[in-house]
């Protein structure tokens, strides 16, 4: 497992983790300042400061994209698949003139929550059957722009709303399905705040391999945890044992950055940028 007690070279920091501080053209300075080489960004803060910005601070700071955020929510009824299928090429198309190394998919719920405005429904494995259908159709605008796709598992507690992908082994058989030839093009994000409590989490990361394992996202699940969204902890405040888990994606082939991605509305959020900043870089040398 690689040393990171020396230097923070191989950290990322998913703008989510600042959001609330500055827009993305500060994040990226600040980032720049403290020598943090790679980020993460949103595609709503992107949209903010406007793509054509964001690529000229991106490429003046000489940042990596350790992945881009996102693409997804494809379950939708009829009159709303049309815009589920423009907004993920675009987000393709922005992952792409980022320079990004793979488009996140939070793959969607059910309907009504994934694109508003679809009609209800309870029907859980219609959607994970679009989702399926609409990763497939996806993967081949993302091929001819050389953009792999992460499927990221969410925490069951998602599965309604954000994300009926709730375990690596669900999103792995969608890349045998679609990628059999485990091409690159297909695989997965392993978020540690989703996946810590999977018992079969070790024998999935190696199933994955090196071809399947495209991100890598830290933070801690806190106990007790005061919102199922915006509580997350910083690395080493809670029960998740990360060094394990990087040892385990990194026994299989994964040799990228560890993405702190925290969302944290009631702490790390209220504090001064240059405070979480040096906070992550303590913790990625000491605890991840």
């Amino acid at each position: 497992m690689r040393d990171f007690s020396a230097d923070h070279r191989w950290l990322s920091i998913n703008t989510a983790t600042v959001r609330k501080q500055g827009d993305l053209l500060r994040i990226v300075e600040t980032c720049d300042r403290h020598g943090i080489r790679a980020i993460a960004p949103w595609r709503d803060q992107v949209a903010t400061v406007g793509l054509d910005a964001a690529v000229r601070a991106v490429r003046g700071a000489d940042l990596q994209l350790s992945g881009y955020c996102r693409g997804g929510m494809f379950p939708a009824d009829a009159a709303h698949r049309s815009e589920m299928r423009d907004d993920n090429r675009r987000a393709v198309d922005e992952a792409a003139a980022l320079g990004a190394v793979c488009l996140v998919l939070v793959v969607g719920g059910l309907p009504q929550y994934s694109r508003p405005g679809s009609a209800p429904s309870k029907d859980i494995a219609g959607a994970r059957a679009q989702v399926e259908d609409g990763i497939a159709e996806l993967l081949d605008y993302a091929r001819t722009a050389g953009m792999p796709l992460a499927i990221e598992p969410l925490h069951p507690m998602y599965a309604a709303d954000r994300a009926c992908v709730n375990t690596m082994a669900q999103a792995l058989d969608i890349c045998d399905r679609l990628d059999p030839d485990r091409s690159g093009a297909l695989g997965v994000a392993v978020d540690a705040y989703h996946v810590w409590w999977d018992p079969d989490l070790e024998a999935q990361i190696r199933r994955a391999g090196k071809e399947r394992l495209l991100a890598f996202h830290v933070c801690d699940w806190l106990v007790p945890t005061t919102d199922l969204l915006l509580d997350r902890g910083m690395m080493g405040d809670g029960v998740i044992d990360l060094p394990q888990m990087r040892g385990w994606v990194e026994a299989s082939g994964f040799a990228g950055y560890s993405e702190v991605e925290i969302f944290s509305a009631n702490n790390w959020w209220e504090r001064p940028m240059d405070e979480v900043l040096s906070t992550c870089i303590e913790r990625h040398r000491s605890v991840v």
